[in-house]
């Protein structure tokens, strides 16, 4: 008898497309295509909602502690990161220190490839160990592949520090996944054009992201009813957002001078803290 072995470990994301001689295709048809590619992408994330629900309830608990969420990843597994962690604070008005994005090759990579930085499997954990990271605080490593060796190594040094430990990837059974407490394996199958993961596996990661942060900020207090009450003031925009919830929650039907306690206070939360309201 032969003996029992480990199944392979096969990349999905690298599997040929599904289709063939994109460069004769029409523009439509073009279009067409990636589009029917793209829907098959939430109801894979939809499959991974027990994972997410089980990831989120534990950092939540962390982070009502006082611990922060960090999210790890290269190329654009990383900038994704980033970018989720970058509208947390306007968005819901906590700290920019209390979900940082962190990417191979540091901020420079975020707009240009740096080479080799992800296959660097020591400098995951030394740029964690720069935000002084303890076992308070949770880590989400990021990687389409589930193989990128920065992240594997920072996840596998978080473990030894009893730091806890999520993944996001699109392959099943993933190096990354394996190391991670809490794994997330959203399988999308083989991009419209072969390996280009910015595509599918991209637009994946953006939706479990968008699910983590939005519901941990809702576990943390930073939304009332279905509202940003926290938000920064930032723009125009936010601030006639801001005024209309401000009017709505207070019963104040002068619009400049509900703008003006909004501007007084800083945020539609603290307004109505002032008002008794």
């Amino acid at each position: 008898m032969n003996p029992v072995t480990k199944k392979e470990f096969v990349r999905v994301t690298e599997q040929p497309s599904h289709y063939r001689h994109l460069e004769t295709m029409s523009v439509k048809e073009l279009l067409t295509h990636i589009n029917e590619e793209d829907q098959r992408v939430p109801l894979a994330v939809q499959k991974e909602i027990p994972a997410i629900e089980a990831f989120v309830q534990a950092a939540a608990d962390k982070m009502l502690s006082g611990g922060r969420l960090f999210y790890l990843g290269a190329g654009t597994s990383g900038r994704l990161g980033i970018l989720d962690a970058s509208e947390c604070p306007p968005t819901y008005g906590v700290p920019h220190e209390l979900v940082v994005g962190l990417i191979a090759g540091g901020d420079k990579a975020i707009r240009r490839a740096v080479e080799n930085a992800e296959d660097d499997r020591e400098q995951g954990w030394k740029d964690l160990q720069q935000w002084n990271i303890t076992d308070k605080d949770v880590v989400v490593g990021i990687a389409a592949s589930g193989t990128t060796p920065y992240v594997i190594g920072a996840l596998e040094a978080c473990r030894r520090h009893h730091i806890i430990t999520g993944s996001i990837s699109c392959n099943p059974g993933s190096p990354v996944g394996a190391v991670a407490e809490y794994p997330i394996e959203v399988v999308v199958g083989p991009e419209f054009v072969t390996g280009s993961t910015r595509m599918k596996s991209g637009t994946a990661q953006k939706l479990v992201l968008n699910m983590i942060s939005t519901s941990l900020m809702i576990q943390l207090g930073r939304v009332e009813d279905n509202k940003m009450v926290n938000m920064q003031l930032t723009n125009e925009k936010l601030v006639d957002r801001g005024v209309k919830m401000l009017m709505e929650r207070s019963g104040i039907t002068d619009y400049e001078k509900a703008k003006e306690l909004l501007i007084e206070h800083g945020s539609v939360k603290q307004a109505l803290s002032a008002m008794g309201a």
